[in-house]
């Protein structure tokens, strides 16, 4: 696959555009970068704003780079995990932002080419690296990981209810290399009353792999806490979820930050948050979107304004 051809349908973009682009003018981070679509967009409509795009994926910043080229130095890519945020901002020199883009998952490019192995529907090596120079493949995983480890990861991971079969047939089976041969042990160990409704009954391993591969969940809130503190007043951010433990996250950090911390029982004035949620709360795909992007139904968008130093 080209530069050209990673092509990624923004999800829920007019929203997130609507947010980012009456932020302060100044630098705006796009931390999980993909193909650029969101970054394009806000550029085009937004001309006091610059982005800093950061992607640990080289197809992903190659075609990103491509996109963003007709925007000349108000565009960079940068190579790099979202976990390494503040150091990747020191290095540029950037102490404060005026917002924050993190669109979680995988991208529809990366489930396109079956040797990344993220999708269960094409045969491919069991890898689901977004940084292929990582050492942890979910090979890795799938093969020597005990019984209890994998059905805990699948359950977290995944919102998955009948982890524990799962793991089971999947130890039963060792050893396992490739996509299509895990996927069909997983739509086995379920029952096939359940296997009907929901989607592909692998859907939900698969994404639980995936997120232990690229260590998505502990390195997220973190990023967002870094994120928030170079936030300049009236700076925005934006988070857009598709998995509960994502959501989670998301959602305490964002609720902590704007929640006043002054005692209510004591006489004295109160000190308010030096962060507002804007409103609504939680933001959701139309069927429209939902429909020309399936990719968009599980997403979720929160967003914050600092409103105080």
């Amino acid at each position: 696959m080209t530069p050209r051809q990673f092509n990624h349908a923004p999800v829920l973009e007019a929203e997130t555009i609507e947010v980012l682009a009456s932020t302060p003018a100044g630098i705006v981070v796009d931390a999980t970068l993909g193909g650029a679509g969101h970054a394009a967009a806000l550029l085009e409509i937004a001309p006091h704003l610059m982005v800093v795009g950061i992607d640990q994926d080289p197809l992903a910043r190659a075609a990103a780079q491509e996109r963003l080229a007709s925007f000349g130095s108000r565009a960079t890519v940068v190579a790099g995990r979202f976990d390494a945020l503040g150091k990747l901002l020191d290095g540029l020199e950037i102490e404060q932002i005026s917002g924050f883009l993190f669109d979680l998952g995988v991208s529809s490019p990366q489930l396109d080419l079956p040797e990344r192995g993220f999708s269960f529907r094409h045969d491919g090596p069991l890898d689901m690296r977004m940084n292929p120079d990582a050492v942890l493949t979910a090979d890795t995983i799938v093969n020597e990981w005990a019984q209890g480890e994998l059905a805990s990861l699948i359950r977290t991971g995944g919102d998955e209810r009948f982890a524990g079969r799962i793991a089971k047939a999947i130890v039963a089976s060792r050893p396992i290399h490739r996509t299509v041969d895990l996927a069909e042990i997983v739509i086995t160990a379920i029952p096939a009353a359940t296997r009907r409704t929901g989607g592909h009954p692998a859907k939900r391993t698969f994404q639980a792999l995936r997120i232990a591969v690229n260590d998505e969940l502990s390195i997220l809130g973190p990023a967002i806490e870094v994120a928030l503190d170079r936030l300049v007043v009236g700076g925005r951010g934006v988070i857009l979820t598709y998995h509960s433990g994502e959501d989670k996250i998301a959602k305490a950090i964002f609720r902590r930050v704007s929640t006043s911390t002054t005692p209510t029982h004591l006489p004295i004035p109160e000190v308010p948050a030096p962060f507002r949620l804007i409103r609504p709360i939680s933001r959701t795909a139309t069927e429209a979107e939902q429909e020309r992007n399936p990719r968009s139904r599980s997403a979720r968008l929160r967003a914050i304004e600092r409103v105080a130093a």
